[in-house]
């Protein structure tokens, strides 16, 4: 807990559980990374993964955050899943149920004996399976291929996963339809490369998705 992390709205939805936090941000595929830079704030949002207590972000070495974090950059990342839309009957009082985490530290660029790994672990994150069933990135590849880590380690986790606020005596119409509808990503139908061999199978890290 730090005076960054530290929730001053809703604290009951706040957790220090880390099974929540790794849950969460594997459930998700994209991180906005907040920083300043030239005097002026700047949100990406960015491919990510991570390996136990390490958040990876993965871009380009020509991407100006990533120049500017060779010396290490002071970042904020949100990662959000909205699971679900909570309908009460005002506006006032609907809400959304989520899972979301901001973290704060100093990203820095991840060794260069270490990015092949750290780029499995964001292949992975986002297509499980999918880097043993094609080639190694090539050198000229890595040398263009920049990733930071993000130590876990000041991070602020908020939760809702409830219900609209209600009782029998609230006084509103209870007539009027009240409720959660529950959200999830679904794979839609897979779309073959036109250069793909028609006679190929879909591979396995497809499949999984589906």
């Amino acid at each position: 807990m730090s005076e960054r992390t530290r929730i001053t709205r809703k604290p009951d939805r706040g957790t220090d559980d880390r099974t929540v936090l790794h849950g969460l941000l594997d459930d998700a595929r994209v991180a906005h990374v907040a920083f300043v830079r030239h005097g002026y704030p700047v949100v990406l949002p960015m491919a990510f993964g991570r390996d136990g207590n390490r958040l990876f972000l993965h871009g380009s070495t020509g991407a100006g955050a990533f120049l500017t974090a060779r010396s290490g950059l002071e970042v904020s990342v949100a990662v959000t899943n909205l699971d679900g839309l909570v309908f009460a009957r005002s506006t006032f009082d609907s809400s959304m149920n989520y899972r979301s985490a901001v973290v704060f530290g100093v990203a820095t660029p991840v060794a260069d004996d270490e990015k092949e790994d750290a780029l499995r672990a964001v292949t992975e994150h986002l297509m499980p399976g999918r880097w043993d069933e094609v080639r190694p990135p090539s050198a000229k590849e890595l040398a263009a291929t920049t990733v930071l880590e993000l130590p876990l380690d000041e991070v602020s986790v908020k939760v809702r996963a409830a219900g609209p606020g209600e009782s029998a005596d609230d006084g509103e119409d209870h007539s009027v339809w009240a409720g959660v509808v529950p959200l999830r990503t679904v794979a839609g139908a897979p779309e073959r490369s036109p250069l793909a061999d028609s006679a190929v199978p879909l591979p396995g890290s497809v499949r999984s998705l589906l």
